[in-house]
């Protein structure tokens, strides 16, 4: 997988775990429930932030490798 993809899956994840958390702390009955209602946003925000992360730092390296520091 490419370096965004990896971001974006990662950090979906980790949405989803903190939205199963929170609805387990709440009432845990209900916490499949919350895991999709909390869970899912998360994901699809996580996913958006991983993705703007690593798209940062593919530029950021593409950057670096084409002008190498003068000393």
């Amino acid at each position: 997988m490419s370096l965004p993809v990896r971001f974006a899956v990662c950090s979906g994840v980790i949405g989803a775990i903190v939205g199963l958390v929170v609805g387990l702390n709440v009432y845990a009955p209900t916490a499949p429930f919350a895991a999709i209602e909390l869970g899912l946003p998360a994901t699809v925000a996580g996913g958006i932030v991983g993705l703007i992360i690593s798209a940062g730092t593919m530029v950021s390296r593409r950057l670096r490798r084409r002008n190498p520091p003068t000393r």
